[in-house]
């Protein structure tokens, strides 16, 4: 266990990496959040030395939680969506540990963040099935039916035309489309009606970038189903990340 139930939390993402020191019974940043660019090419080496220098930079010893952009299993990655293709079956956690000294526990991105929406957010204490859906460069998503996580789900991976459906409705293809917020939202409308179809879900959690504004579209929304924006916006991933290392630890 972290000293005073502090943790290192550590977000990686395609285009940006952020890492703040979190109070995992209080739910806050003890931290102001520390942000860099993702290297280019994001290879598992290129990456390490920068996790290696984050874990420097904050001068902490102890264990390590951190979300990433692919399907992780048992710490290895079994997918590449978002990131570069040669982390596809790297195991994480034994990675970030060799070079670092310190211990990893390592779950896919929008699952932490999920987590800490469950454990300090929107959906804290919300029974039946929550989707958190984290909107940024893909579509992250995380299932909890009762406040436990269901590993994995990638629904921004559904099928949809000739693709999936983070590439038409992501923060990154409103941007690259150059789609106004309501363009946007009637896009995303038929995302989450598909995925009201396919689960019921009890509440949808709206997190990542495009969560900041979600003023500008949710009128536009004709789910019946209740979606509110996350309550730590681009927080839940370090938060999240750091209450996933300290779960792994109980």
């Amino acid at each position: 266990m972290a000293k005073d139930h502090i943790y290192l939390g550590v977000d990686i993402g395609g285009t940006g990496i952020k890492a703040a020191l979190i109070h995992t019974r209080k739910g806050t940043l003890e931290t102001e959040k520390y942000r860099e660019l993702t290297p280019q090419p994001a290879t598992p080496d290129a990456v390490a030395k920068r996790i290696d220098a984050i874990v420097k930079r904050f001068k902490y010893k102890g264990a390590v939680g951190v979300g990433f952009p692919a399907i992780i299993h048992h710490g290895v990655a079994k997918s590449a969506a978002n990131i570069d293709k040669s982390w596809i079956n790297i195991n994480i956690q034994k990675l970030f540990r060799q070079k670092t000294g310190n211990m990893f526990f390592v779950a896919n991105d929008a699952d932490v963040a999920g987590l800490a929406e469950v454990g300090f957010g929107e959906a804290k204490g919300v029974d039946g099935t929550v989707i958190v859906l984290t909107i940024g460069t893909g579509i992250g998503s995380g299932m909890f039916l009762n406040g436990t996580l269901v590993p994995n789900t990638e629904f921004g991976h559904l099928l949809y035309k000739d693709s999936v459906y983070e590439h038409y409705v992501s923060n990154n293809a409103r941007k690259n489309e150059d789609l106004s917020w309501d363009e946007w939202a009637k896009r995303f409308n038929g995302y989450l009606l598909h995925l009201e179809k396919l689960f019921s879900p009890d509440l949808f959690v709206l997190g990542g970038g495009a969560s900041k504004k979600f003023d500008k579209y949710e009128e536009i929304f004709s789910v019946n189903t209740r979606i509110v924006p996350a309550a730590y916006q681009n927080d839940a991933g370090v938060l999240g990340a750091a209450l996933y290392a300290e779960s792994c630890l109980s």
